[in-house]
């Protein structure tokens, strides 16, 4: 399988489930190519991906039983409640730093890829770079992983530098602050294996800056294309240039003042079950590729960060007009 049809499926099986039951289980739905799809996101608090996945405590709490009132987000919340994002009086979501599972709770699951740093985890990105361009964006050398990390790790074995990736190099990224992104770099009989790590767990967002601030983009962008939700849900990887530059740099620009929304309360509701989405493709001039998702609702979702954005509408719908079937 070719890289960006792994990074597809990878990103479609984070996004889709099918029973609420299944995702008790664990589980995640296995690939329908020929019909439409309705998807169900879990709880902002989870993060799952083709049989593998990570959550913080709430989602361990709800596999064990029903979640009490105040798990999911709320207005002050109590720091030592465990659940997904919250809103706090000001607005701003607070994203509770991600806890690992206890073997002592009989939960078995399977972990996306991840790497502690600095005492927090960090996970796969959103935020992709080809081998081929890795070392130009390759910094200072971090340390080197220890693997052995698994479903029924405890929480003593989550040390400096664990991981379930196996032993490889760590780096800081060029033009990027280790405290949110890092490099995995191993090179074997000249073959590059190289991925993005973030963190973006135990954070508190006031606007879109705090989490695309750090991603550099304003200014930086080398290319741009969209992907239509039918060409996204069926792994068809019909990539359409994005050719009115004014309209997207408005969009980036609205993007950093963003309003953050908690992501749990638009998942209950049913977000993801509509097919009103598009997705695009932002490659900067340090080649890295970063991945946005538009919901027709004038949102945007990064990754796994448990937030969506709300953002300025004009600056959104000029942009989401702009993309148009190519006839």
């Amino acid at each position: 399988m070719k890289e960006d049809q792994f990074r597809t499926t990878y990103k479609k099986a984070v996004d889709s489930m099918k029973s609420s039951e299944e995702m008790k289980k664990g589980l995640v739905s296995k690939m329908e190519r020929k019909r439409p799809r309705k998807m169900v996101i879990i709880a902002a608090s989870v993060v799952l991906a083709a049989g593998i996945g990570l959550a913080s405590p709430s989602i361990w709490q709800q596999l064990n039983g029903p979640a009490s009132t105040g798990q999911v987000a709320q207005v002050n919340p109590d720091p030592s409640s465990p659940g997904g994002a919250a809103t706090d009086t000001s607005g701003s979501i607070v994203i509770p730093k991600l806890e690992l599972p206890d073997k002592e709770s009989g939960v078995k699951a399977d972990m996306l890829a991840l790497v502690v740093y600095k005492g927090n985890v960090y996970t796969q990105a959103a935020t992709t770079i080809d081998p081929a361009d890795a070392a130009a964006l390759r910094g200072e050398k971090l340390g080197k992983t220890t693997s052995g990390i698994n479903e029924w790790t405890g929480k003593e074995d989550y040390i400096e530098l664990s991981s379930n990736i196996g032993e490889a190099d760590i780096y800081s990224v060029n033009g990027y602050d280790a405290d949110f992104l890092i490099m995995s770099y191993t090179e074997i009989d000249g073959q590059i294996l190289a991925e993005l790590f973030e963190h973006t767990n135990g954070i508190t967002i006031s606007s879109g800056a705090d989490l695309f601030g750090k991603l550099n983009l304003e200014g930086r962008v080398a290319t741009a294309q969209w992907e239509s939700f039918d060409s996204w849900n069926n792994g068809k990887q019909q990539y359409t240039p994005l050719t009115s530059s004014e309209a997207l740099e408005g969009f980036l620009t609205a993007l950093q003042a963003a309003k953050p929304l908690a992501a749990e309360p638009l998942t209950e509701q049913g977000i993801y079950e509509s097919e009103d989405r598009k997705i695009i493709y932002l490659q900067l001039e340090d080649k890295a590729r970063v991945e946005l998702t538009l919901f027709g609702q004038g949102l945007v979702r990064y990754g796994n960060a448990p937030v969506f954005f709300e953002v300025e509408s004009g600056a959104f719908q000029t942009l989401w007009n702009s993309m148009n079937p190519a006839k």
